[in-house]
């Protein structure tokens, strides 16, 4: 298949004849490109891309604010992980951060094909650092949001893994019994429940709208969503973010919605700070746990002058004459 044909133009919910299917290990996953009149314009071309990469029971509806903006400069792709949103959620695979981080590296290396700046939310925060890291040089730069993912001196007090910040909200003991697994699940996947859930992390509740419930609502009536629930409350932790930082060649963005109550990101930011490597900027904003969504215009005006300060002018600086 070649590259993405289609083009993202609006803002809201991306629609089936705007997305295009790219095979993974045999299991079809959904994945979008929107751009600013790429075949004419041979700049857009000479900037890295960008791979938006969604949270946890998100999908690439998430970043309903931030692709039409992005995307009047750069070619900007964004992807459902497997497990969630409109891809594949095969049973008998082992979700996890070793999965979703080679599937990010062969979409880049297949799909987009050139240098590329990779940024998620929340356990895409994660991924998108994990494939930061193994892709090397094909990684143009790294930007997480409210990432998810422990550091090495935190994994033996943390070893729930993915399921940290589930447990904190619901409780552990209602993970153990199929039963009772069963009617959580539908429980959370009501969209009142949505609703609340989202205004606990959202400090702005301006962008909890009806839309949004349903973008995360719709995923998980799809076959096969009840299994990757109960499968990613076992997930393990996964590389530990310092050795990932170790690994990074690239410019790294940090991008805080400092009232995140989930991550407790005002005490995590001593961690980040600690660990990230030298080329890494911070900003900080008045948001919680997914602040490209509840402050759009404040995201996107932070990561377009990260862009043009420290990746735009690598990039083109490293291009070969023409």
């Amino acid at each position: 298949m070649g590259r993405l044909a289609s083009r993202a133009k609006a803002v809201g919910v991306v629609s089936n004849d705007q997305a295009a299917w790219w095979q993974f290990n045999g299991h079809a996953v959904h994945g979008l490109c929107a751009g600013s009149e790429l075949d004419q314009n041979p700049q857009v071309l000479e900037r890295p891309a960008l791979l938006l990469v969604h949270g946890f029971g998100a999908s690439t509806d998430h970043w309903r604010h931030n692709i039409p903006v992005l995307a009047q400069t750069h070619e900007v792709h964004a992807v459902d992980l497997l497990g969630f949103g409109r891809s594949a959620k095969p049973a008998g695979l082992t979700y996890g951060g070793a999965l979703w981080r080679d599937q990010l590296v062969a979409y880049v290396q297949e799909r987009i094909g050139r240098p590329t700046v990779i940024a998620g939310n929340s356990l895409g925060g994660f991924a998108a650092l994990a494939a930061g890291a193994a892709l090397g040089t094909q990684a143009a730069g790294v930007v997480l949001l409210n990432a998810a993912g422990p550091f090495s001196d935190e994994q033996s007090a943390s070893p729930g893994g993915w399921g940290a910040i589930t447990r904190r909200t619901i409780g552990s003991a209602l993970l153990k019994s199929p039963v009772l697994q069963r009617l959580l699940f539908e429980n959370l996947r009501r969209p009142a429940t949505i609703r609340r859930t989202l205004r606990q992390v959202y400090i702005d509740k301006t962008n909890v709208d009806d839309q949004l419930v349903e973008s995360i609502r719709r995923p998980s009536l799809d076959p096969g969503a009840f299994g990757v629930f109960r499968t990613v409350f076992d997930i393990p932790s996964g590389q530990p973010l310092d050795e990932l930082f170790a690994h990074l060649r690239a410019p790294l963005l940090l991008l805080w919605g400092i009232r995140d109550p989930w991550i407790n990101a005002a005490g995590r930011r001593s961690s980040f700070q600690r660990h990230a490597p030298e080329n890494t900027t911070e900003v900080v904003l008045d948001a919680g746990h997914c602040p490209h969504d509840e402050v759009p215009d404040q995201v996107n005006r932070a990561l377009l002058d990260w862009l043009d300060a420290r990746v735009c002018r690598n990039t083109s600086d490293s291009q070969p004459a023409r």
